[in-house]
């Protein structure tokens, strides 16, 4: 039977693991959501104005454009009705603010009732349920674009994604002043 720490430690780094997949995850899905948002309003805006301008040439007889119009409201009509950018837009939201959320529970789990509060058998069952969670969020999240996932990495790396809390230094309050 391995040793306390040592198999806490093993859980501390998978739960590390879990909190890092999820904040990648989530970011992505954050960004795929800010796509599909940005589609639903390329395409929804100018089909309602065209459909007004439609109205009118039809009113003032100009068939031709009123006809050319129209047409272009039907092909965005169209590709809304196919595309569905509003209901992507917030099945991505719905999974990151999913991902985040197991991400800050792993985190507190990881942080204070590993080391506080847990016996080995309950880190364990804690390490299982987070598993579980994450696995259940991989399968029913939809897929986001490579260029989402890229544009999250990014953003990470450049410290976005990190509490100023953890980006302080031991000794400096949030001013930086000594």
């Amino acid at each position: 039977m391995p040793d306390a720490a040592v198999a806490k430690d093993a859980i501390s780094k998978e739960l590390g693991r879990i909190e890092e997949d999820c904040t990648h995850s989530g970011k992505a899905h954050f960004n795929a959501a800010d796509r599909w948002s940005i589609y639903h309003y390329a395409l929804g805006l100018p089909a309602v104005v065209l459909s007004a301008a439609a109205g009118t040439a039809f009113f003032k007889d100009y068939a031709i454009l009123a006809g050319i119009l129209s047409t272009l409201v039907a092909v965005l009509t169209a590709l809304m009705t196919f595309l569905k950018p509003s209901e992507r837009s917030g099945s991505h939201k719905s999974s990151g603010d999913q991902y985040l959320a197991l991400r800050n529970d792993a985190r507190v789990f990881r942080e204070i009732k590993l080391a506080h509060a847990c016996d080995d058998a309950a880190a364990l069952a804690g390490l299982d349920e987070f598993t579980k969670r994450r696995n259940e969020l991989n399968l029913a999240s939809a897929q986001f674009a490579r260029r989402d996932y890229e544009k999250a990495r990014d953003g990470i790396n450049k410290g976005e994604a990190i509490h100023l809390v953890d980006a302080r230094k031991p000794g400096n309050d949030a001013g930086g002043a000594t």
